[in-house]
């Protein structure tokens, strides 16, 4: 990679951001399609100054991340429709110093998904009701799917399924039956309490399609449990990748080469082993 003053920057915006593999993944995307672009982190506590650095240095986007999702959205100057919808953005584009808001976490959680099993038309139960489980819920509800929001608390999940029209269920009370798709959107499961599963055994069933967002560990209890159990699985490093793709082609006008980003980033959770590290940015 040769750095210049052409060299378009790009970085994730977070606290913490120690632990993020956008960097890793989208510098090997550029270096694989040749596009003259740079990306690293920045610990970001003073949200409106980030956003007027970025505006005053052209740095031409960046990936959001917890905790700024939400708080972001009333310091750009556009926010796309979707991203309006779920309430939160995770990714800016500046053009001509004007930024734009996207949410690429509901479409790249879909594209991970979709590689599995279709979602129009059958029942989907995504446990949690939180940032990811908006973006996850959306997505369900745009691809034709039936949702079901679980959730442990009861006023936030039922304020979610609310506003999608969708039901609600207990996570004490799901039983799994009749369902065709389960999603965990929450950390349970995530190093370094990798022991545990958001729901019990007896709720995955033969046929049924699971995904998990925790992407360390590779492959988490509930995705072991449910490849045993004769489920498909869907991991987190593919909707962290799917993400990151959207973004990448948002950024640059080119087509993201998908295979080699989920390698780099396959290889990076390898090389960390069992270091403490998050789910998707």
């Amino acid at each position: 990679m040769t750095i210049d003053a052409n060299t378009c920057l790009y970085a994730v915006i977070g606290d913490p951001v120690a632990h993020s593999l956008s960097p890793a993944m989208h510098n090997a995307a550029f270096g694989h399609t040749g596009y003259n672009g740079v990306y690293t982190a920045f610990r970001v506590t003073d949200l409106p100054a980030a956003i007027a650095g970025i505006r005053a240095l052209n740095i031409r986007g960046c990936s959001v991340t917890i905790p700024h999702k939400v708080a972001v959205m009333d310091l750009l100057d556009e926010i796309e429709p979707l991203a309006r919808r779920i309430g939160a953005v995770n990714t800016i584009v500046n053009d001509g110093d004007r930024l734009s808001g996207f949410n690429s976490d509901s479409p790249g959680a879909m594209a991970a998904l979709l590689e599995k099993t279709p979602v129009a038309h059958r029942h989907v139960a995504v446990i949690g009701a939180g940032g990811a489980a908006r973006a996850l819920a959306h997505g369900i509800r745009e691809n034709g799917g039936r949702l079901t929001v679980v959730n442990r608390s009861v006023d936030k999940g039922q304020r979610l399924a609310g506003e999608l029209e969708s039901d609600f269920c207990r996570l004490a009370d799901f039983s799994g039956v009749g369902y065709d798709i389960l999603v965990n959107t929450t950390s349970v499961g995530m190093v370094p309490k990798t022991d545990r599963m958001p729901v019990r055994h007896a709720c995955l069933r033969p046929g049924m399609t699971v995904m998990d967002i925790v992407y360390n560990p590779l492959e988490t209890k509930l995705l072991k449990a449910a490849r045993e159990a004769g489920c498909a699985v869907v991991d987190g490093v593919a909707m962290f990748v799917h993400q990151g793709a959207c973004q990448f082609e948002r950024w640059t006008g080119l087509k993201a080469p998908v295979q080699l980003m989920k390698r780099t980033v396959i290889d990076a959770l390898k090389q960390t082993g069992e270091k403490e590290r998050g789910f998707h940015d």
